[in-house]
């Protein structure tokens, strides 16, 4: 599956069950992951049928410290090699675009950070059936109110905040008992071919990159039932 470019729908594989299940790979860190999840809810609620979702790991910059002293525009200048101002306006341009999907980033209040634990904490939510629900408030902690989601206490009181245990998360984040999860999730994404996020696989068979519009992600799911009912 490498090679996949935004809005390039690929065959995977041949099964195809009655519900449609969607699989996100995404990071944390990633502004586009939280834009592609608005347009993605969008689809859902206008499209008649029932979707099953399961968010997957994927490290954009698995090598970021857990605790990066430097603003965004310093991480990502540095990162990717840009001029400073330049980032600074691709920054710019991403909040008014996610402003659009009424979510509020906040570049300058953002603590840049290692995502492992957030990842291993989206296990733990996933196992005790508050996935969505703890997905939804670390994206919205990271871009939008300046949390700190590389640290396990932050990580706790986020976590509680949804309904999870926050000792039981501390517990297993402190062990590590879902670092073998979230590491099966990376090599599947390797397999998958997958470089970027987020990138959206439909019922195992049908691959999306990107945060496509609503309309695109609409789509698909008509392609993935017509073709199981075919």
């Amino acid at each position: 599956m490498a090679g996949w470019h935004p809005g390039v729908v690929t065959c995977v594989n041949n099964s195809s069950p009655r519900a449609v299940k969607v699989d996100i790979w995404s990071d944390i860190a990633c502004p586009w992951c939280f834009v592609g999840k608005r347009r993605f809810e969008r689809a859902v609620a206008d499209w008649d049928g029932d979707v099953e979702v399961e968010f997957h790991s994927f490290e954009l910059a698995p090598d970021t410290p857990v605790d990066f002293e430097g603003s965004e525009v310093d991480f990502l200048a540095h990162h990717k090699g840009m001029d400073p101002a330049q980032v600074a306006q691709m920054l710019q341009q991403m909040t008014v675009l996610a402003a659009e999907e009424g979510l509020s980033y906040d570049f300058d209040a953002l603590r840049h950070t290692k995502t492992l634990l957030a990842h291993q904490a989206l296990h733990f939510a996933k196992a005790h059936g508050r996935q969505s629900e703890l997905k939804e408030r670390l994206l919205s902690a990271y871009f939008e109110q300046g949390r700190h989601v590389g640290r396990i206490d932050e990580l706790v009181e986020l976590a509680t905040e949804v309904g999870l245990d926050g000792e039981d998360l501390r517990r297993d984040l402190e062990s590590g008992r879902y670092a073998a999860d979230v590491d099966a999730d990376i090599a599947q994404a390797r397999a998958y071919g997958i470089t970027g996020v987020p990138f959206f696989v439909f019922d195992g068979r049908l691959g999306v990159s990107g945060a496509q519009a609503p309309e695109t992600f609409r789509e698909v799911l008509e392609r993935v039932v017509a073709e199981a009912s075919a």
